[in-house]
């Protein structure tokens, strides 16, 4: 890496904050999910609940790690610098081929965690499909 600098770690900093503003808010959605769901449950249980929350679980443990891939790239981005500034560049290089690689992790559980909503979105929907194959005899003719 001729061309190695300080600018070289920083231009992951914009895509690492972008990262970790969209995986907050995967996160927050998930909670609100959650909480409707305990919600709904405490107020009227139901067996079709059970079948969301192994993919209500793996999701969080996705985004979890997902944020904790990207926070650690970022860090190792910032010291990256620092050893930029202090002239220790052979270590400066390794660091930031471990953030990346580190970002890498991060996208790759993000791509999994999506695949894993699309599942959910499966269940919600195979559920609306079994009850509009039921016969309508709640309302008389």
């Amino acid at each position: 890496m001729d061309n190695f600098s300080i600018n070289t770690p920083s231009l992951l900093f914009p895509a690492i904050s972008l990262l970790m503003l969209a995986y907050t808010n995967r996160f927050l959605a998930i909670s609100s999910i959650i909480r409707q769901l305990y919600d709904h449950h405490t107020s009227n249980p139901n067996e079709n609940i059970l079948r969301q929350l192994d993919n209500l679980r793996q999701r969080v443990w996705l985004i979890r790690y997902m944020q904790a891939l990207g926070i650690s790239s970022l860090l190792l981005c910032i010291v990256s610098m620092i050893l930029i500034a202090l002239n220790l560049d052979q270590f400066a290089q390794g660091l930031f081929i471990a953030s990346l690689v580190l970002m890498t992790g991060s996208l790759i559980l993000c791509l999994m965690e999506v695949m894993v909503s699309d599942a959910a979105l499966k269940i919600l929907l195979a559920d609306i499909e079994k009850d509009l194959k039921r016969p309508l005899t709640r309302f008389p003719k």
